[in-house]
């Protein structure tokens, strides 16, 4: 009885870990909607789709978590080998989708994919079109950029008319008419500092995918003492 109310808190304690993380994921995602779709109509619409991915993990990590919770608290064997399926799953997807990245870091692609940012941003600083201006400000407002590669590429931006200064959001201040003054913008173009924010993003879901695979392993080997240790229990019960 000891050793099963002892299995039983270690799963809850692993299953309130797991549901957590899926609700910090969600968090996140939902967070970070509004900043993944102005990077996205700035550097590619593929772009865009990151925080849709992190709140759709989520939102599975957390009926995942759930399904455990009421197979632990009911003391359904059915429902805990259902969780443990799942997990399994899971993580085969995730040994799957780590050995995709894995392919596909190779130079060339890392190449392509650079390109691609660089040539949207481009074409966006450049056309300065109605329906991106919003997404444009907020991008520089946001990074403390300006520009796509530097402050320069205003005097060249066919949609932006005064090629004798940058727009406001350009300013570490920004107040009206302050982007006349271009020797006190910022000089950083927005393709570095957005690369560096995906970099950073890119290293920090890498460390939850490992911690959150370990926590996995271990919430496997836990369920599977657990369900056994239930249908233990019933059995003793019907004899």
């Amino acid at each position: 009885m000891c050793s099963f109310c002892s299995i039983k808190c270690w799963f809850i304690f692993f299953n309130t870990v797991f549901l957590a993380s899926g609700v910090a994921l969600i968090t996140i995602g939902a967070l970070q909607y509004s900043t993944y779709s102005q990077i996205g109509t700035f550097a590619g619409s593929g772009l865009s789709k990151i925080a849709i991915v992190l709140i759709a993990v989520g939102v599975t990590i957390t009926l995942v978590s759930l399904l455990g919770h009421f197979g632990a608290f009911l003391n359904k064997s059915t429902m805990i080998s259902c969780f443990i399926c799942i997990l399994i799953i899971i993580i085969l997807l995730e040994i799957f989708t780590g050995a995709a990245f894995y392919i596909f870091r190779s130079r060339t692609a890392l190449l392509q994919m650079n390109s691609d940012i660089n040539a949207q941003a481009r074409t966006v600083v450049n056309e300065y079109s109605p329906k991106d201006r919003h997404a444009v400000n907020r991008i520089q407002e946001k990074f403390s950029c300006c520009g796509a590669d530097s402050y320069t590429d205003w005097t060249k931006s066919v949609g932006w008319k005064n090629h004798d200064a940058v727009p406001d959001s350009c300013c570490p201040e920004k107040r009206e008419g302050c982007g006349h003054d271009k020797d006190n913008a910022h000089k950083k173009g927005c393709i570095a500092a957005i690369k560096l924010f995906l970099l950073k993003n890119l290293v920090w879901v890498g460390g939850v995918c490992i911690a959150l695979g370990i926590t996995e392993v271990f919430g496997v080997l836990v369920g599977v003492c657990l369900c056994l240790d239930i249908k233990r229990k019933n059995y003793e019960n019907v004899d």
